[in-house]
């Protein structure tokens, strides 16, 4: 009886938290399981309904009832206009709607400052309830004590919808089978749109009712959705009241496991969301989105697939010599990409060896290299090596273009041109394990951040020569990657990302409280720059310390190329494409996996090492969740597999962020929302895809989207690859 009396007002705290969690939850799992849209942005929504309810509350019932109104409404037409914005997206699959709904939030957090200020906003509540009342001996706000009732009643409310109208029989069918709900005269479309309002009102009702709870202002959208996320992971997305119980245990871990355990509360929340998804994942076959075990491609697809094939391979027929230039093409010398992969693999049956080998720049037979990049002058075709000329063509262009910076650039730019390389290196690990491996990642700065803090720490200690902190510091990152890898190899799709944000958020947290290590909250700053080599000096001027970081940059780029090009790269591609196949032949799918996931850590590793050196320093928010959705939105700008467009999608990144944004102070995030979403709308298959280049493909298309590809043999398991 000491211990409830000494806690009883933490745990009521933590039921009215857990009843707030639960009605943004609520609409949250609503989008997701319902409409099939990832929210990102349902947090912003929250704080819409925050920020009108606290400018419109003036202490009376009158304000309240009209803050109500108008922040419930304001977020009904943002759930509406979302609806809108993410229906062209509806066959791309949930990752495209995942980059394009952060991209909103990120806009719409610019707007809400720009409307209501960057200060957070003082609520007014009405004066019978701005009081206090006894509760078993102890004074407790008359709000919190009204807010539950009303979101029970809420609660009972929404379940009563969804379960005893037919309004809410209509929704469960547009989940389940829209096609017999259209066929009953009720367009599924429409629906669709009232579930995405729907979410939207709670979310907005939740934030004006929520605001003397969680009150508008800096960061509240972000803590609100990962809260959510964690609540609709844990309760599931079929039972409301699964939601709730699980809301209720959320709240309780945020407020009475702060004063019972307060080392631990911070990681209790994603640990559990991390262990149910592993768990999930165990007792489930891997998704469609990584292997021919989901649903099959449709025959009619599939026949028009192999017409398209074979009319590729047909060679025109045109005046002059075969095989000169302006002459018929041999087959798949004039292919730029497009079909290359899984296409390829699924039309003519080359299999998974072949669909590597395409992505790769190989031809199938074990001849030269395809031709790519057609519009290069044709002589170089007639050197020797003439195609192998076309592939490194690029690759020596954007060197030259690195070498010449120092040149053309002030010491300002110069320093963003070496964060850029180091968030370039970090978004080719994400190409390496969304593109080649199909696992999308939300989690890869977690062993950016292991890489980051071991070179900061080892330059504390005095290990300030430049390669052993990349080694060493690729070296913790690749352990990390080993162990937190078998959670991740198993799941596949949605799952993935769920993990690795988890992953990701943990990672935050450890930063967070391990001060010891990484200074906490205030970062570190001030330890020994970095030396180039044994014996040299400090590096200091911007100019030494971009030269550092892009011989670092080509190196690392170029082994992970050799790699992916190599046997072991075109045998990931293949798992990727046929993984059940790829089983039955006796290849140890999760081994190669679990490899490419330790080497895209330890890719990562470097990176973070990378950024200590150029940077100098070293906060929590250059490791945090909105760099992990900069690195994705890096490899889809430009395309899933290719390595060289995502170093200039982190390029573009940082250049907006940090450049463009410097002519337009404090609108950084908006511009780099506009990135966002016109990178999801304008480049389906991104910079690649403009080319025919690696990464244009369907299949690669399907890595980001989530789609199934079409299958494609699977090669012997001999570890080779055949011509």
């Amino acid at each position: 009886m000491d211990l409830l009396d000494a806690h009883l007002v933490p745990a009521v705290d933590g039921v009215a938290f857990g009843l707030l969690l639960f009605v943004v939850a609520a609409g949250l799992s609503l989008a997701f399981g319902t409409a099939g849209v990832l929210n990102l942005s349902h947090g912003t929504l929250y704080a819409i309904g925050a920020y009108t309810g606290a400018e419109l509350s003036d202490g009376t019932w009158a304000g309240l009832a009209l803050g109500l109104a108008a922040g419930t409404a304001a977020a009904c037409v943002a759930g509406a206009g979302l609806s809108a914005a993410t229906a062209p997206l509806a066959r791309r699959g949930h990752l495209a709607q995942a980059l394009l709904t952060f991209g909103l939030a990120l806009i719409g957090g610019d707007l809400l400052i720009q409307l209501f200020g960057a200060d957070e906003l003082p609520v007014r509540v009405p004066e019978a309830l701005d009081s206090s009342v006894m509760l078993l001996g102890h004074r407790y706000p008359a709000y919190r004590l009204c807010f539950i009732v009303m979101a029970v009643l809420l609660a009972a409310f929404g379940t009563w919808v969804l379960t005893r109208t037919r309004m809410g029989a209509a929704v469960r069918a547009a989940a389940d089978d829209p096609q017999m709900l259209a066929a009953t005269g009720l367009d599924p479309r429409a629906v669709h749109t009232g579930v995405l309002a729907a979410a939207g009102a709670l979310a907005g009702a939740a934030g004006v009712l929520g605001a003397p709870i969680i009150g508008p202002g800096p960061g509240t959208s972000e803590n609100v959705l990962m809260l959510s996320l964690v609540v609709v992971v844990l309760g599931g997305l079929r039972s409301l009241w699964a939601t709730f119980f699980a809301a209720i245990a959320v709240g309780e871990v945020q407020t009475l496991g702060v004063s019972l355990v307060p080392d631990l509360a911070p990681y209790l929340l994603f640990a559990a969301m991390a262990a149910v998804l592993v768990l999930r994942s165990r007792f489930t076959e891997p998704s469609a989105g990584h292997g021919p075990e989901g649903p099959g491609p449709d025959p009619v697809a599939r026949l028009r697939s192999d017409l398209a094939g074979r009319l590729r391979r047909r060679p025109r027929e045109t005046p002059g010599t075969p095989g000169a230039p302006g002459t018929a093409a041999a087959p798949g010398a004039g292919r730029t990409g497009d079909g290359a992969g899984a296409d390829r693999a699924g039309a003519d049956g080359a299999g998974a060896d072949r669909a590597g080998a395409d992505r790769a720049g190989v031809d199938g037979t074990g001849a030269a290299p395809r031709e790519r990049g057609r519009r290069l002058p044709a002589w170089i075709g007639r050197l020797p090596g003439g195609a192998a000329w076309r592939q490194a063509a690029p690759l020596l262009v954007l060197l030259v273009v690195l070498i010449s910076l120092p040149a053309v650039l002030d010491a300002y730019s110069i320093s963003l041109a070496g964060s850029a390389l180091a968030l370039g290196l970090l978004a080719v690990s994400v190409t390496i394990l969304t593109g080649y491996a199909g696992l999308p990642t939300l989690g890869q700065t977690a062993p950016f951040a292991v890489g980051a803090y071991a070179t900061a720490n080892l330059a504390e200690a005095g290990w300030t020569v430049g390669p052993v902190q990349l080694v060493l510091s690729a070296l913790a990152a690749a352990v990390f990657a080993a162990v937190v890898g078998p959670a991740v190899i198993r799941a596949r799709g949605t799952t993935v990302l769920m993990i690795t944000l988890a992953i990701g958020e943990l990672t935050g947290a450890v930063v967070n409280q391990l001060k010891s290590v990484t200074g906490g909250a205030d970062g570190l700053v001030g330890f020994p720059g970095t030396r180039a080599l044994w014996g040299g000096e400090e590096m200091l001027e911007e100019s030494q310390l971009y030269n550092y970081a892009l011989a670092v940059a080509v190196v690392a780029v170029s082994v992970t190329l050799l790699v992916l090009r190599s046997p072991a790269g075109k045998l990931l591609t293949g798992t990727r494409g046929a993984e059940a196949r790829m089983r039955a032949s006796g290849h140890p799918v999760g081994r190669y996996l679990l490899v490419a996931h330790i080497c895209a850590g330890a890719l990562a590793g470097v990176g973070g090492s990378l950024m200590v050196t150029v940077q100098q320093y070293l906060a929590p928010a250059d490791v945090g969740f909105e760099i992990a959705a900069f690195a994705l939105l890096a490899v889809v700008i430009g395309g899933t597999t290719s390595v060289i467009g995502a170093l200039l999608g982190a390029g573009l990144i940082v250049a907006t962020r940090d450049w463009v944004a410097g002519s337009w102070p404090g609108h950084g995030p908006l511009l780099l929302g506009v990135l966002f979403v016109a990178t999801v709308y304008l480049l389906p298959r991104g910079l690649a895809g403009l080319r025919g280049g690696p990464g244009s493909g369907p299949a690669s298309e399907a890595a980001v989207t989530g789609e199934q590809p079409p299958s494609a043999p699977a090669p012997e398991p001999t570890g080779k690859v055949s011509p």
